[in-house]
């Protein structure tokens, strides 16, 4: 699998744009997103108010975090699952590791976590003699091709069809190549079907920790998180400490914003809550649940007030799907696990603007993801926050980012500095203009230093005419 890399973004764009079939692909899929999500919220009305109780349920629990996070270990403790905090990556890939040995697990079955591709655990365990299988259909798919995936809810958009189909043939025994989306399904159910009944644990995400009732709740649509979370004997959900709310009563706004957004639906197909591990005269589910809850930079960002807004996300990939930028390079591109809007805010705010430097300079900051953010994240106004802190200047920032400054120009800033000064008063204003103007008009077309701007455009037409002068001629007052 392709490990997370922020550098050569540029590299990465450029190939992408020279992919006719990745961006058809991407252009397909997200038209039908788009589609189905305008549906899901015809009444605008509803739309508003649904969206302002989101954000107002996820500001309320990150106003609480610290408290809220003591609860859920205390009520998660009560119903018999095993709780363990992780500041880092490596602590948390330290942790499952010493849970998989002390039951002798050889093979776990993974349902969808961005977080556990945030630590990149298959890697880990695989360097440690432990196979991670995803039973995901989208991750299982880009797990088979060694990638990462490409979108936060659907792993495997960037691809069609005819290539699954191909990438099944060749890597599954005796498999014939097939279009048809039921009959690859039914192939990789199928595969996966043993795995269940084989492996020694289960590892799971968590979309919402309920921390008045120490629930964790999954979402998903194919029943593998079902099966991941039942069949085999130990569970291991694994998830970022932004994920908790405070009340069960707050689950179903949240599931009605997530589901909609994500992928047009109304409800999802499973709806997963689980409370303790198998209790007596039960049938099914794990011995033994294990919650493990991930720092990782998060209580960097929860503590500058603004900068916390980022930690409002619900993981339903909206953003990318309205985005004209991840349209057309996909989510392989970004080199990070978050690809898309909400990646760009939050992956430089964990990993460091030093990492992924070019991120928050890839946006238009036309809106659009703010338009659809469905706990209305400010996405512009942090990107724009993170191009000051790129640049070195960031007055309104309580606490300087990882790598500030990366992009730190003399020049620039000399610019900047001109440009505040030269807005300082009408004056200067218009003392300097005019000296632009004149200086401007000066300059050859082919000058070196316009190069790059006058090669796509035309020196502009001045009137030779004032308005006053027009006015006249045409027998107008001049007001």
């Amino acid at each position: 699998m392709t490990l997370v890399n922020g550098k050569d973004f540029k590299g990465r764009v450029h190939k992408a744009l020279k992919d006719d079939e990745l961006r058809a692909n991407f252009r397909r899929a997200m038209d039908g997103l788009m589609g189905k999500r305008a549906m899901q919220f015809t009444d605008g009305d509803e739309w508003t108010r649904l969206r302002n109780l989101g954000e107002s349920i996820k500001k309320r629990a990150l106003s609480k975090l610290p408290e809220l996070l003591e609860r859920l270990e205390e009520n998660c403790t009560k119903n018999g699952i095993k709780v363990h905090w992780a500041r880092t990556v490596d602590e948390a890939n330290s942790i499952i590791l010493e849970i998989l040995k002390s039951h002798d697990v050889k093979t776990v079955v993974k349902g969808k976590s961005m977080v556990s591709e945030e630590m990149e655990l298959n890697h880990f365990l695989g360097d440690h003699g432990i196979r991670a299988l995803e039973a995901d259909l989208g991750e299982y798919i880009v797990q088979m091709a060694g990638q990462m995936p490409s979108h936060i809810v659907m792993p495997a958009i960037h691809m069609n069809k005819g290539q699954i189909a191909k990438l099944f043939q060749d890597h599954l025994p005796d498999t014939p190549y097939s279009e048809d989306a039921a009959e690859l399904t039914a192939i990789a159910r199928k595969e996966l079907r043993r795995e269940f009944m084989e492996a020694g644990a289960g590892l799971s995400g968590v979309n919402f920790a309920v921390a008045e009732t120490g629930t964790l709740c999954l979402v998903e649509n194919e029943g593998n998180g079902r099966m991941v979370t039942t069949v085999p004997p130990v569970h291991i959900a694994v998830t970022g400490i932004e994920k908790v709310v405070e009340n069960l009563s707050d689950v179903p706004a949240l599931l009605s914003l997530l589901t909609r957004s994500a992928t047009g639906q109304p409800i999802t197909t499973y709806f997963n809550m689980i409370t303790s591990p198998r209790k007596e005269g039960e049938k099914d589910g794990p011995k033994e649940v294990h919650l493990v809850l991930l720092d990782n930079g998060r209580s960097k960002v929860y503590r500058d007030t603004e900068t916390r807004d980022t930690l409002q996300c619900i993981r339903c990939g909206a953003c990318m799907n309205h985005c004209p930028v991840y349209t057309r390079i996909g989510g392989h591109a970004y080199g990070g696990v978050y690809p898309g809007p909400i990646g760009k805010i939050l992956t430089p705010q964990l990993e460091g603007l030093d990492e992924y430097p070019e991120h928050a300079s890839a946006s238009t900051l036309c809106n659009a993801c703010v338009e659809v953010c469905p706990v209305k994240i400010p996405i512009a106004k942090m990107l724009v926050r993170l191009r000051d802190e790129n640049s070195g200047n960031c007055p309104h920032g309580e606490h300087p980012l990882k790598g500030r400054g990366t992009k730190s120009s003399t020049l620039e800033n000399a610019g900047w500095s001109g440009w505040a000064a030269m807005n300082a008063s009408s004056a200067t204003y218009k003392v300097a203009t005019t000296a632009m103007s004149r200086i401007g008009n000066l300059l050859p077309q082919s000058a070196p230093m316009l190069k790059e701007w006058t090669s796509v455009r035309v020196k502009p037409k001045f009137a030779k005419k004032t308005l006053h002068q027009m006015a006249k001629e045409m027998g107008l007052k001049d007001e």
